[in-house]
C-alpha cells in the first residue's frame, strides 16, 4: 500500500516550528516524560506471521528459507530460542517471560501458559497486494527486548555539538557531513539539549539556521529528528488533517500503534501546541466506522493488564466470528469494541482462539468483512498484536516500492522507530522482502538525504 505525500512540500509554516517563543523550551520541563524505549507489546503471529518459533531457530537475514523452512537465527537476533527453551528477553510493559511449552511463545506471567495448534495459513489478501515471507514472532517483552539503531551518545557534550553545527553552517556553503555525523549519533533527548545550548551560546535558533541551510527531503528529515518525539507525532497528525484531504494512513500508523501513555501525551500536546481538540478534528475529517475506530484509539484507554483471561479470549473469538463470518452482514461495533479495548496479550489469545475455529485467521476475516480505511485500521491493530516491527517493515517497503517514494512516510517511520525497534525492523525487512532496508533506501534516495537515512539505520 502506498501513502499520500505528507506534508506535500517540506514543513509548512503552519503553525511554525518550533512554536513562536518556545523554540527551545518545548516540552516544558517535566511535562512529558519521554521514554527512550516506549513500551510496546510483544506480538506473535497467526496468519501472515507464524505463531511458533521453529526448532531450527528464527529466520536469518541471508539465506532465505524455502517455503515452510527457517534458516538459523541471525547473530544477535532478539528472541532467538536458547538451548532448551524459549527466548530469554527481559520482561517489559509488565510482561513476564514466555512459559516453557507454549506453542505460541507469547509472553505471559510465569504462572500462565497456553498452547494451541500450529501456525494458521497466510491470508491471501495481505495488505499491499504482496504476501511477504512469513516472519518469526517476537518472543518476549518488546519494550526491553527491541533495540533502536540510535542510542544516547557516551561522553555527550551539548556545547561541543552546538559548536560543530555552528561551524558546519558558518560562512559560504554548508558542511552537511558534519551535521549528519552529529544528528545521526545523538538521541532525541540529546538533540533537545543541543538546541538549547546553541541558543545559549550564539543567541540564535538552531532550527531556523538549519532551515536556511537545507532544503527538500534533507530539511524534512533533519527537522523531524530535532522535534521532541511527542511533538512530532502530534505535528504529523495535525498536518494529516490540515487543509483539503486527509492522510488516513498517517492517522492509522500513529493512533493504532502507540501505547496509552504515548497517546495521552500526544492528545495533550496537540491541544497545547495547536490549540485544537484532536477528537474534534478526527470527527471533522473522517466518518462512519473509521471515525469511531480512531476516536476509540485517541482515548488511550486500552486495557494494559498483562494477565490473560483465556475464557474471555474464547468468548471474544466466538463473538467476532458471529459478528462477521457467522452471519449475513457485519456487526462493526463488535470488532471495534474488542480490538480497541482488549490488552495486546489478551488480543493475542483471542487471535489464537479464532485461528482454531475452523482454521480461520482474523486478518483474512477482516479483509472479507471490511473495506477501505476501517479495514486498514483494524488490520493495523491485529498486525501490531502479532508482530509490531513486522508491521513497520511492511510500511517501509510500501513507502519505497514501485515508481516514486513516499518520502514523508519513510522519514516518519525511520525517525519514530530509530530509538525503539529499528534493529528488529531491519532484520524482518530483509527476511520478508529478500533485500536489506539499506539497499532499498540506497536505490530510492540520493545525496545527503540518503547518507543521513543510512546513518540512522546503521548502514
Amino acid at each position: 500500500m502506498s501513502y499520500p505525500g505528507y506534508p506535500p512540500s517540506g514543513y509548512p509554516a503552519f503553525p511554525g516550528y518550533p512554536p513562536t517563543g518556545q523554540e527551545s523550551v518545548y516540552p516544558p520541563a517535566g511535562q512529558y516524560p519521554y521514554s527512550t524505549v516506549p513500551g510496546g507489546f510483544p506480538p506473535m503471529g497467526v496468519g501472515a506471521y507464524p505463531s511458533a518459533s521453529p526448532a531450527g531457530g528464527f529466520p536469518g537475514v541471508a539465506g532465505y528459507p524455502a517455503p515452510g523452512g527457517y534458516p538459523p537465527a541471525p547473530v544477535g537476533y532478539p528472541g532467538a530460542p536458547q538451548p532448551g527453551g524459549m527466548s530469554t528477553y527481559p520482561a517489559g510493559s509488565g510482561f513476564g517471560a514466555p512459559s516453557n511449552g507454549s506453542s505460541f511463545g507469547y509472553p505471559q506471567p510465569p504462572s500462565q501458559s497456553y498452547g494451541g495448534g500450529g501456525p494458521a495459513q497466510i491470508p491471501a489478501g495481505y495488505p499491499g497486494g504482496q504476501t511477504p515471507t512469513p516472519v518469526p514472532p517476537q518472543s518476549a517483552a518488546v519494550s526491553q527486548s527491541t533495540q533502536g539503531t540510535i542510542r544516547p551518545a557516551p561522553n555527550f557534550d551539548a556545547g561541543r555539538d552546538a559548536e560543530v553545527l555552528r561551524k558546519a553552517m558558518k560562512g559560504f556553503g554548508t558542511d552537511e557531513q558534519a551535521i549528519i555525523d552529529v544528528v545521526s549519533s545523538r538521541s532525541n533527548s540529546q538533540r533537545q539539549q543541543i538546541k538549547a545550548a546553541f541558543k545559549t551560546m550564539y543567541g540564535k535558533d538552531l532550527i531556523k539556521d538549519l532551515k536556511s541551510e537545507l532544503s527538500g527531503n534533507m530539511e524534512e528529515l533533519i527537522l523531524a529528528l530535532f522535534m521532541p518525539s511527542t511533538y512530532y507525532d502530534a505535528w504529523s497528525l495535525r498536518h494529516a488533517m490540515k487543509g483539503a484531504g486527509t492522510q488516513e494512513s498517517v492517522l492509522i500508523e500513529i493512533l493504532c500503534t502507540r501505547t496509552n501513555q504515548e497517546i495521552k501525551e500526544i492528545v495533550h500536546c496537540y491541544k497545547t501546541e495547536f490549540g485544537r481538540d484532536i477528537e474534534h478534528d478526527i470527527r471533522a475529517d473522517t466518518s462512519g466506522h473509521f471515525e469511531r475506530l480512531l476516536v476509540s484509539m485517541c482515548q488511550g484507554n486500552r486495557d494494559e493488564n498483562p494477565t490473560v483471561d483465556f475464557q474471555q479470549a474464547q468468548q471474544d473469538a466466538q463473538r467476532l466470528y458471529q459478528a462477521g463470518e457467522g452471519q449475513l452482514g457485519t456487526d462493526e461495533s463488535c470488532f471495534n469494541m474488542i480490538l480497541a479495548t482488549r490488552s495486546f496479550p489478551q488480543l493475542k489469545a483471542t487471535l489464537d482462539a479464532y485461528a482454531q475455529m475452523g482454521n480461520r485467521d482474523l486478518l483474512s476475516s477482516i479483509g472479507r468483512e471490511f473495506s477501505g480505511n476501517v479495514e486498514r485500521g483494524l488490520k493495523a491493530i491485529v498486525q501490531c498484536t502479532l508482530n509490531r516491527p513486522a508491521f513497520f517493515a511492511e510500511r517501509l517497503y510500501h513507502a519505497m516500492k514501485g515508481a516514486g517514494t513516499d518520502d514523508s512516510a519513510l522519514v516518519r517511520i525511520i525517525v519514530t522507530r530509530s530509538e525503539i525497534d529499528l534493529v528488529q525492523i531491519k532484520q524482518l525487512f530483509a527476511h520478508m522482502y529478500q533485500k536489506t532496508l539499506g539497499t532499498m533506501i540506497s536505490s530510492d534516495t540520493s545525496g545527503d538525504y540518503r547518507r543521513l537515512l543510512l546513518a540512522i539505520v546503521g548502514q
